[in-house]
């Protein structure tokens, strides 16, 4: 396992000047031809966050009076997260198949593909973090030594969601029902990942366990403790624990899938 791992950490640094253009050129290319071009990249989201802030803080008056944090804020330093970790699960988990010519003509690294992707859309969720900083500090809220966990998160998230992706575009590119199984449960993540409601308030001790468990949740919780509670990461132990173990289980699985499937993809595609 210790020399896949070498392997792709090495495919990918050899390769780091074509997977950087790469990414910028999926950049390009998702905004080519609109006339609003980059703008789309953050309208959608602002659209997505809007319909959800009406619904929940104006219908059903979830956010209250004079709560703090502000519930808008809590809510989009929630959901701006799951945007990058929503695409890697939809989109990242079928990569091959958006850059098959990189497979068969170039013998592009299976990871560095996936690392293309992931990085790409690292770049917009970077634009929206600066998005909800600004809307942070129009808030008045101050600048404290607790908001430097965040560069610290988004590395961590970029590392672990891009494991996750070479783990399940290797598997997708083989089977077309994985790859349709992961678009049916990217609705169910959201909703059962402690997005727009607090898992604190989840009662039912299994379930909350459960959630504790689920990395969209650790994620969404650790942007929100830097950002609103004014509290290191580590200090919530259980969940750390529980996410240190995850993050182990999906790097062994990433080690396993990649050695028993990267000469068989390049077959499926």
């Amino acid at each position: 396992m210790l020399h896949t791992l070498i392997a792709i950490f090495k495919d990918n640094w050899i390769w780091r000047k074509q997977i950087v253009r790469l990414a910028v050129f999926e950049l390009i290319k998702q905004s080519r031809g609109a006339v609003l071009s980059w703008a789309w990249l953050f309208i959608k989201p602002a659209v997505y966050i809007f319909v959800f802030w009406f619904a929940l803080d104006i219908g059903l008056k979830a956010g209250g009076t004079n709560s703090y944090p502000p519930y808008f804020l809590w809510l989009i330093s929630g959901i701006i997260p799951w945007f990058y970790m929503r695409d890697i699960v939809n989109t990242g988990s079928d990569v091959l198949h958006r850059f098959p010519y990189l497979v068969n003509k170039m013998k592009f690294p299976l990871s560095g593909i996936s690392t293309i992707f992931s990085l790409s859309t690292l770049v917009v969720h970077i634009g929206l973090m600066i998005v909800l900083f600004v809307i942070y500090f129009c808030y008045g809220l101050p600048i404290d030594i607790y908001l430097l966990q965040i560069p610290f998160i988004i590395i961590i998230m970029f590392v672990y969601f891009n494991m996750f992706s070479i783990i399940t575009s290797q598997i997708s590119a083989i089977s077309k029902d994985f790859a349709n199984l992961l678009k049916a449960l990217v609705t169910p993540l959201f909703w059962l990942s402690g997005i727009i409601y607090n898992i604190e308030n989840v009662h039912i001790k299994v379930i909350r366990d459960i959630l504790l468990i689920n990395p969209v949740t650790f994620f969404v919780s650790s942007f929100r403790d830097a950002l609103l509670n004014r509290t290191w990461i580590w200090n919530n132990t259980e969940s750390l624990g529980a996410f240190a173990i995850i993050f182990l289980i999906t790097l062994v699985l990433m080690l396993i899938v990649y050695k028993r499937f990267h000469e068989e993809v390049h077959d499926a595609l």
